[in-house]
């Protein structure tokens, strides 16, 4: 008799990744004078979309830069790699959302 299997997601992993993901955006709102951090995760890449008003008059290297900040210590060890970092001053982030969403 065959039987139809189903892919188990384990509830456990997927609580600790939220939970990290909440960690990196609180050390990011800690940090920073930010009105808005959201990390995503797919497999082993990170994305962070920052926005606040830190970020004005800055060049994108600078943005990078300012978000790696607080976050060297676990890139450094590893923990955190493949990080695509979008940074947005509210006017921008206003902008982006109304054209790219």
């Amino acid at each position: 008799m065959e039987t139809n299997e189903t892919e188990q997601v384990n509830p456990a992993a997927n609580a600790e990744d939220a939970a990290k993901l909440k960690e990196i955006e609180q050390l990011l709102l800690d940090a920073l004078s930010l009105d808005e951090v959201t990390v995503t995760q797919a497999g082993t890449h990170y994305k962070i979309v920052a926005v606040g008003e830190c970020f004005e008059g800055m060049g994108r290297v600078k943005q990078q830069q300012t978000i790696y900040g607080p976050l060297m210590d676990r890139i450094t060890s590893g923990e955190l790699h493949a990080l695509t970092i979008n940074a947005f001053t509210p006017t921008q982030w206003k902008r982006e959302k109304v054209f790219n969403m």
